[in-house]
């Protein structure tokens, strides 16, 4: 990779972190995971890339979203997500897929369907979900996805799509216990539920 291409890159990185910390900031004592909440996720159009294999492939895969997304001159307009489209504990890890997003401007759709077959530019609709908070220092989630589950069966929704990941913070070295994240389920209102 050229010099200036990391120089991109890095200058990329830190705005996004920069742009997540500032939407931490107004709770910067929250150390540990929250109830879970409902939120609209509003629509919005991403870059992406589908990466096949164990999530420690995924440093990479980001990585070079952001460099893509340098290259085309797509200013990323909020943090990293990380659709999980299997689920680990029934695939084996060489077949886990993620699909990951960088949200850009609407401007990036001109470059839909010229980026390749794993990695592409597209809309995604705005969603209703279920959200929690995964504090740093927390390496396995597994808690947070059962209370969310059981949150949402107890307040009327059920879940109706794959979990996603939205990265707030980060770490050295991609160490996925220190970083801090919202973990969140696509739900939709049960019939009879009000």
């Amino acid at each position: 990779m050229k010099k200036q291409s990391r120089t991109v890159v890095l200058s990329l990185v830190m705005l996004v972190a920069g742009a997540a910390n500032a939407q931490t900031a107004a709770d910067p004592n929250q150390k540990g995971p929250v109830e879970p909440a409902i939120r609209t996720v509003a629509a919005q159009t991403v870059l992406y890339t589908i990466v096949r294999g164990h999530y420690q492939k995924t440093g990479q895969a980001v990585g070079g979203l952001y460099a893509l997304a340098g290259q085309k001159n797509l200013r990323p307009m909020g943090q990293p997500t990380y659709i999980y489209l299997n689920n680990p504990n029934r695939v084996s890890s060489e077949h886990w897929l993620t699909e990951i997003r960088i949200p850009v401007g609407d401007d990036a759709l001109k470059l839909a369907g010229t980026l390749g077959d794993m990695t592409d530019v597209k809309q995604v609709p705005s969603v209703t979900v279920a959200v929690a908070v995964k504090p740093e220092g927390m390496p396995d989630p597994a808690a947070i996805y059962g209370e969310i589950y059981t949150w949402a069966y107890k307040n009327g929704y059920r879940v109706v799509d794959s979990p996603s990941e939205v990265f707030l913070t980060n770490a050295a070295g991609g160490d996925y216990a220190q970083m801090k994240s919202e973990i969140m389920m696509p739900v939709e209102k049960t019939s009879g539920s009000k």
